[in-house]
């Protein structure tokens, strides 16, 4: 009886929804949660707490360190911000962590050329046990953070039921839209709900929901990495073809630059991010952040692909006895982008190939980069044998694009 009155609530719920035309292609920003988690403690530890400061500082990191001339424009608050709510039951910052409130902060980010992010809970309380939003306060709410000049909300679902979901998510979409401020909609919903078909409705969520939340919160670990990527591919048929312009799959934020993840791992999990399609949203430190991790994250063609127009969600297409899996991703004017991961623990791999085994046109020549390392991929032809060699927990990830001189002999330098 209840899965049948939550699929009433959604059907229902259509009618109320509009097509705000945000993320064309998937948003990239800083989000607090995964280096500062609740770091309430601001007495002790001012430089890191979830407080006016560290927003600011990362927005000042954001705008002057190449971010946001890169795409990374959006500066994310997360969970326990909250102070209460007043009488008439609008939203409070904490006053000694925000003092000077949360349109002091959209200005500040809107004047660096950032756009500002918030969160809220679709139920009764956060995660963490600060004020949630109930379903009275829905409307309230969605006004109070275009008031703010807000132009993102993360909803969790902690603390809801499915019935409130079905009825909540719906509900804020339609109350963000009818505020007439172009407010992009995180969603948490699919991940309290198994993250699949039957009780998701994937074609409801594109409709209300710019990004959703599929999948378990992402850990600084490469276990956790591995874990997210198995439940992708694993579900891929499913998740793949929802995926698009303004409505995208989230597996959570890039762990780059924190403490879990090796040079290798850092590279592959922003390869295979990239590969999904998945929203970029950073979460470390940026103002202590390694050369080496920001060359990771600040490369101008791992960006290119991961914006690709197109919007197309990648697909793990081959998986070798021998630990090498390959990821393709269809990009607009015919390129392709793949990736060469290795679950290997033991060595780097030499592994044989050709494109043609890879589902690549016969008789065609491409030419492209290795995104990593900038060496040129020139003359390689769909049935030409080549090698990559791939480090353990490592990729090697390739640009390619079709070029027409297919009479010219085959030529390959740098593969």
């Amino acid at each position: 009886m209840l899965q049948k009155t939550v699929l009433l609530l959604a059907l229902v719920a259509r009618v109320l929804l509009l097509e705000n035309g945000l993320l064309r292609t998937p948003p990239m920003g800083w989000l607090a949660w995964e280096r500062f988690r609740c770091n309430v403690n601001c007495d002790e530890d001012p430089k890191n707490c979830i407080s006016e400061r560290l927003f600011m500082e990362m927005a000042d990191r954001l705008a002057q360190d190449g971010w946001r001339d890169l795409g990374y424009v959006y500066l994310n608050i997360d969970d326990c911000w909250i102070g209460g709510r007043d009488a008439t039951g609008r939203l409070l910052p904490d006053p000694k962590r925000f003092p000077h409130g949360i349109p002091f902060l959209a200005d500040y980010a809107h004047s660096l050329g950032l756009k500002l992010g918030i969160y809220e809970d679709m139920g009764k309380m956060t995660c963490m046990g600060y004020p949630g939003t109930t379903l009275d306060k829905v409307e309230l709410d969605a006004e109070t953070f275009a008031e703010w000049k807000v132009d993102m909300l993360k909803l969790d679902g902690c603390f809801s039921t499915a019935r409130e979901r079905a009825e909540g998510y719906p509900k804020m979409a339609a109350a963000l839209n009818a505020t007439g401020r172009p407010i992009a909609f995180s969603c948490s919903w699919p991940a309290y709900e198994g993250g699949l078909p039957p009780k998701v409705n994937y074609t409801l969520m594109s409709r209300i929901c710019n990004l959703w939340r599929n999948y378990e919160d992402i850990q600084d670990s490469w276990k956790s990495v591995l874990s997210i990527l198995d439940w992708f591919v694993k579900h891929q048929d499913v998740l793949q073809p929802v995926a698009g312009p303004g409505h995208w799959n989230d597996p959570d934020m890039l762990l780059i630059g924190n403490f879990g993840l090796s040079f290798e791992e850092s590279q592959a999990q922003m390869a295979l991010w990239t590969m999904l399609a998945a929203p970029l949203f950073m979460s470390t430190d940026l103002r202590t952040i390694s050369p080496q991790n920001i060359d990771i994250l600040q490369n101008p063609l791992m960006i290119k692909i991961n914006q690709d127009p197109l919007g197309i969600q990648g697909r793990r297409i081959f998986k070798s006895k021998s630990h090498i899996e390959v990821f393709k991703r269809h990009l607009s004017n015919n390129a392709r982008a793949l990736v060469f991961f290795s679950r290997r623990t033991d060595m780097p791999y030499r592994f044989h190939c050709s494109l043609l085994e890879l589902k690549f046109p016969r008789s065609q020549v491409y030419e492209g980069q290795n995104v990593f390392t900038g060496d040129i991929i020139s003359g390689l032809q769909s049935e030409t044998n080549f090698s990559v060699i791939i480090s353990p927990s490592g990729v090697v990830m390739w640009y390619l694009y079709p070029v027409k001189n297919l009479g010219l002999p085959t030529r390959l330098s740098h593969v």
